[in-house]
């Protein structure tokens, strides 16, 4: 059998010459674009995809486990939600008045996610958890917001991170961080102005302690709206997402993603009398919407997803993937690697304890681009995936994992990268901006 070979991409580096002379970082999703992949080696423009696999402009095939940052709970291209979109194009997609799909939807919502008393919609994540928190400002009064993850780039958001040029000192002075499973980090941060503590219910290590529950007695102690960003567990860690998983209603949920396979919609639920300030108080609309081809393609797709059988199987498939990488270090000694998270979504993370993560991502990475396989740090799967694909990456990770491991042992990672390293996507991700000035006086 010859030896595998990285794939050409001349297409794919001629379309990324065109970019850097137009579009200012070349991309508009951070985690599609070039900074994230190995440079030099990596596809960077896809042409097509179907199931589980892409093909790129240089018409090289992968099977793909970032698929498209999550959305595709399906895979590409899924029959059933192509027929329901082609259905709509025929009627049109964007109307003079409002449309039948528009209540459907809710209503079909309402059905599958806890506490989803109101629905309304709109375009991108960052939109619903923007409004969600002018929500939890109008209801409580009050101004400040505790944040935990990561939630678009509004202002009300950024200015917590190390990209917030932009964004006024007043704006900045009003969103604070915690950190997950600490609940005396949330104590130290809140305060009598605390309006909502906005928060991913999971991302990749699950609530413990009764995390979330304490959240909970927290916030209605206080009078604080608890909002969940659903947007990587809505409709992938169970039907209603991460409130009907581990038991715990927010007043507002948060999601996209994975709601539409692919069609750019996302959803704001919760109490009906918080969101009743939609109404008249507080202005959320847009054109778009409820543009209905998308509201189509979530029709088709929360069908599909209603009563839990297809999460299911991607989950148990995406354990076993978990399990046999947790299996193939383990047997390497690579104590610096870990494979964490719920099937549906799992995540090779490796500290810096052995050299620098980013140098290791980069070049598992590249290695693995050698089999066919597309890959940046995650496994987001969907229901294309089969257990035969999962064999089959557990065969290749069992050949690159021990590559890694033997070029950190003996020093020679960065000589072994074939092109540039990935990016971080921000240059601190923790440990800063967590307590607002004067706490003990504002209590």
């Amino acid at each position: 059998m010859p030896e595998p070979t990285y794939p050409p991409i001349h297409r794919s580096t001629e379309l990324l010459e065109r970019a850097e002379r137009l579009i200012p970082a070349k991309t508009q999703t951070l985690a599609k674009g070039p900074g994230q992949h190995v440079r030099g080696v990596a596809p960077v423009y896809a042409r097509r995809g179907k199931g589980a696999y892409l093909w790129d402009v240089d018409d090289n095939k992968y099977l793909d486990y970032s698929m498209a940052i999550g959305p595709l709970i399906l895979g590409y291209a899924d029959p059933g939600v192509n027929r329901a979109v082609e259905a709509q194009l025929h009627d049109g997609m964007t109307f003079s008045l409002m449309h039948p799909l528009e209540l459907e939807v809710a209503e079909l919502i309402r059905t599958i996610v806890p506490n989803a008393e109101h629905v309304r919609y709109s375009k991108t994540g960052c939109d619903v958890t923007s409004a969600a928190v002018r929500l939890a400002r109008a209801y409580t009064g009050r101004s400040t917001v505790l944040c935990c993850g990561y939630h678009g780039w509004h202002d009300w958001y950024i200015a917590t991170t190390d990209r917030s040029m932009g964004v006024p000192q007043a704006v900045r002075d009003l969103t604070y961080t915690f950190s997950y499973n600490d609940m005396q980090s949330v104590h130290d941060a809140i305060d009598a102005d605390t309006a909502a503590i906005i928060l991913e219910p999971m991302t990749f290590d699950e609530p413990k302690a009764d995390f979330l529950h304490e959240l909970r007695q927290l916030c209605d102690q206080r009078g604080i709206v608890l909002i969940f960003d659903e947007m990587w567990t809505g409709f992938r860690v169970s039907p209603g997402g991460a409130q009907m998983r581990f038991g715990v209603q927010a007043d507002l949920a948060c999601f996209s993603k994975a709601v539409a396979n692919g069609m750019p919609l996302s959803v704001l639920t919760g109490r009906a009398d918080i969101m009743r300030l939609l109404e008249h108080d507080v202005f959320f609309f847009t054109t778009f919407g409820g543009e209905a081809l998308s509201l189509a393609a979530a029709k088709a797709t929360l069908h599909r997803l209603v009563d839990g059988e297809v999460l299911q199987r991607i989950e148990l498939i995406g354990d076993e993937l978990r399990e046999g990488i947790r299996g193939i270090l383990a047997d390497n000694d690579m104590g610096y690697a870990t494979c964490k998270g719920l099937g549906a979504r799992t995540m090779l993370a490796f500290s810096d304890s052995a050299g620098d993560p980013l140098m290791m991502r980069s070049f598992v990475q590249q290695e693995l681009l050698r089999y066919g396989i597309l890959w940046n740090g995650f496994h987001n799967l969907s229901a294309a995936h089969t257990q035969s694909e999962i064999q089959y990456t557990l065969d290749i990770y069992a050949d690159v994992l021990p590559m890694l491991h033997e070029h950190v042992r003996m020093g020679t990672l960065s000589m072994s990268l074939k092109g540039r390293c990935v990016e971080p996507v921000f240059r601190k991700t923790s440990g800063f901006h967590t307590k607002p000035r004067h706490v003990e006086a504002m209590r």
